[in-house]
């Protein structure tokens, strides 16, 4: 069963402390742009936290002219980061833009759920985010996304 970060967009007020924590557990700094996990805002007041999605037949993995990503046996999306050129053919191909360039090595990075226990969710202030089985989120994000704009200019 493939399991995503699933983000409660009526919770989420978008601090940034998920994209700090992962900086801080993957790289060992606290700087944003190291972060596997991103924030966007699609309104002043509507932020959603965006993370791999791990596409069934992942866009990114086909698009690599080095084969440096690739879907292990529980889905998630690993770079071989000596064969990664940093070229951004895979972060063109994702969707979701879960894909990011290192900015400091010239690999990209993607989420890979911390073995199972994503700091992001354990650090979370608001509770906006929870690994949930693909299955169940089907269109909620959208519905949240939705909700929390009509509700932002209803309230202008």
């Amino acid at each position: 069963m493939r399991m995503i970060i699933s983000v409660y967009a009526e919770k989420c007020n978008g601090c940034g402390v998920c994209e700090l924590i992962c900086s801080a557990s993957k790289e060992g700094v606290f700087n944003k742009r190291l972060s596997r996990i991103r924030v966007v805002s699609i309104e002043p007041t509507i932020d959603m936290a965006v993370a791999c999605r791990f596409c069934e037949d992942p866009p990114c993995v086909k698009s690599c002219p080095r084969k440096a990503l690739f879907r292990d046996s529980n889905g998630i999306i690993l770079v071989e980061e000596t064969k990664c050129n940093g070229c951004g053919w895979c972060i063109e191909a994702c969707d979701f833009g879960a894909i990011q360039l290192h900015p400091f090595r010239h690999h990209v990075i993607v989420c890979d759920l911390c073995d199972g226990e994503p700091k992001c969710i354990k650090w979370c202030p608001a509770g906006a985010l929870q690994l949930v089985p693909l299955s169940t989120v089907t269109g909620k994000a959208r519905v949240q996304a939705v909700t929390k704009l009509f509700n932002y200019q209803s309230n202008r």
